[in-house]
């Protein structure tokens, strides 16, 4: 009778285990929880750009060359003259500004901004300077698509990069015609919210998702015990909220960290044009498919020579130009692309064909047109 019941323990312990073993392989192939302020954001409680116009002073020679920038003389001319100091008409186009470049400041206003508060700015030459290293904002309004005023900015820059020049040789590593100061910006005035009206806020999902919003309204009515959000569409969600604010902060405080777990996204394929990169997630799939891809090289090559005439022919020198064209085919051959049902063989597919990134770029479109590549473009 022992042996009988060791048996039978021995073997529900076997398939506790085996059991757990399914859970733990089940629960890895499920999306992860989030926190639900990294899902959703507050309607109304955001980020605002400022931008402004103003003039960094104090450069080694590398500011504007005026002849071909006059708008840096006419804002050099009426700062000055807003300050007192009046410069003769006839004397405003001759002025060589080298030391000054016209410049555009832009910041962004965290949410809740309150006047006194600094913020960081960034600098960007407008003009033809050829470096903003070394210079000093002169002071700046920066103001928001209303045209309201909302910050002052002034400072010294600080460039993240170097350059030399001499006798027509240049040098330069990284970007000098932008320049950051870090603090650089005084909030002067406070932007309005609708935060603190009334008894409900919205939360906004980042990305539109019905099943998502679902999930979302579910999580919050069962921590709080009832009926305090609903959905209105498949992107915002209306939360009840307490009208005291030293509460609405602790409600929503507490809302922001409950546990979500949000719907599988889509096969989506991000494509950067600009630079070639290409990101896909792990639910894109592909089907087989036949690929012919060749490279085609078109070279331009230009040759100067000088044209001279006789002494007697009472002609002018002149420097004309010889140009080659070549044009090279690369033969495409034809590769042929099994199915893949996970990222992990599409990308021994792609990498099968030995195309650049630049070109993969054409044929994920082309294979996306001929319904082999299961998954969403997003070209950015």
């Amino acid at each position: 009778m022992g042996n009988i019941v060791n048996i039978f323990v021995n073997g529900v312990n076997r398939l506790c285990s085996w059991l757990l073993v399914c859970a733990v392989l089940g629960m890895s192939g499920m999306a992860h929880a989030q926190r639900l302020m990294d899902l959703v954001s507050i309607q109304g409680v955001r980020s605002n750009q400022l931008v402004g116009y103003g003039l960094v002073a104090g450069l080694d020679g590398t500011g504007d060359q005026t002849v071909q920038t006059p708008f840096t003389v006419q804002s050099l001319t009426n700062m000055l003259t807003s300050l007192g100091i009046t410069v003769p008409a006839s004397e405003i186009s001759t002025l060589m500004l080298k030391n000054v470049a016209a410049v555009m400041v832009t910041a962004e206003l965290p949410a809740f901004s309150q006047p006194g508060q600094k913020i960081d700015v960034t600098v960007s030459s407008v003009g033809n300077a050829q470096s903003l290293s070394g210079g000093t904002l002169v002071l700046t309004p920066l103001k928001g698509a209303d045209g309201q005023v909302y910050a002052m900015a002034q400072g010294n820059l600080i460039v993240g990069g170097e350059g030399a020049a001499a006798n027509g040789s240049k040098q330069v590593k990284n970007h000098l015609s932008v320049g950051i100061i870090t603090d650089g910006a005084t909030v002067e005035k406070v932007v309005g919210t609708s935060f603190d009206k009334g008894n409900t806020v919205h939360l906004e999902l980042n990305q539109m998702d019905f099943a998502t919003v679902s999930r979302v309204v579910d999580a919050i009515n069962r921590h709080f015990g009832f009926h305090a959000a609903q959905a209105i569409d498949g992107r915002v969600i209306q939360v009840q909220v307490p009208l005291d604010s030293n509460s609405r902060v602790a409600f929503l405080g507490e809302l922001q960290n409950i546990n979500v777990t949000p719907s599988e996204e889509g096969a989506r394929v991000v494509i950067n044009a600009r630079t070639g990169s290409v990101v896909m997630n792990q639910e894109v799939t592909l089907d087989p498919c036949a690929i012919s891809h060749g490279n085609l090289t078109i070279t331009v090559t230009s040759t100067p020579s000088v044209s001279q005439p006789n002494a007697m022919a009472n002609g002018n020198t002149t420097t004309t130009a010889t140009s080659q064209i070549s044009v090279q085919e690369a033969p495409g051959a034809v590769a042929l692309l099994r199915g893949g049902a996970n990222l992990a063989d599409v990308v021994k597919a792609l990498n099968s064909v030995g195309a650049t990134p630049q070109d993969l770029l054409s044929i994920l479109q082309a294979m996306k047109s001929a319904g082999a590549l299961h998954a969403e473009l997003d070209v950015i």
